[in-house]
């Protein structure tokens, strides 16, 4: 096969194993809000073997999104569009330091971090009738207030991605190394 080829079948089974992932867990809440703990996210760490992972996170990310887009409608464009963009930095900073490991992990947990909760409070704001910014038990009430929303997803978005990045994806890329995939997928081990 050539290297070209190679390439472009690697990222489609990336794409497909992150869509396949995240869409098996979608019934979670937790996948998808401004709490949320994707475990999906932890195949991120294959940008760490192969520059395959950038466009094959990015169009995962983009299939798995566009099925939000019958709960949210329209609105499920944003997620579609910035959340794929999210990952594809995320993927490109994870190849960038792949070899320091810690580092380039940063990379999604950053960019999600950052990207998501900006447009999280368009989209869940009245679409779903959940106040998701509300927690009466706590008298804590964001809503309406968009740097509030935002800041609370920064935190909520970050802390999440850093459970799964590093708590579940950093033992599975160990794994894969120790099982010579990056030497596979093209890239190093």
């Amino acid at each position: 096969m050539r290297p070209q080829a190679r390439t472009i079948a690697h990222a489609g089974v990336i794409a497909a194993v992150y869509a396949a992932l995240t869409l098996i867990v979608i019934q979670n809440p937790l996948g998808y809000g401004p709490v949320q703990f994707r475990l999906s996210e932890a195949v991120t760490v294959v940008a760490c073997l192969t520059p395959a992972a950038i466009p094959g996170l990015m169009i995962g990310t983009l299939v798995a999104n566009a099925f939000m887009l019958a709960q949210f409608g329209v609105l499920a464009l944003l997620d579609v569009v910035f959340g794929s963009i999210a990952s594809l930095l995320g993927a490109m900073w994870t190849w960038r330091h792949r070899d320091r490991t810690a580092l380039a992990l940063a990379g999604p947990v950053v960019a999600n971090a950052l990207i998501v909760p900006a447009y999280l409070p368009l989209m869940l704001g009245g679409a779903t009738g959940i106040d998701f910014y509300r927690i009466a038990a706590l008298g804590i009430d964001m809503s309406g207030a968009w740097w509030s929303m935002y800041l609370f997803g920064v935190v909520t978005v970050g802390i999440g991605q850093a459970v799964v990045v590093y708590g579940l994806g950093m033992p599975l890329l160990g794994a894969l190394k120790r099982l010579g995939i990056g030497g596979m997928l093209g890239g190093r081990s």
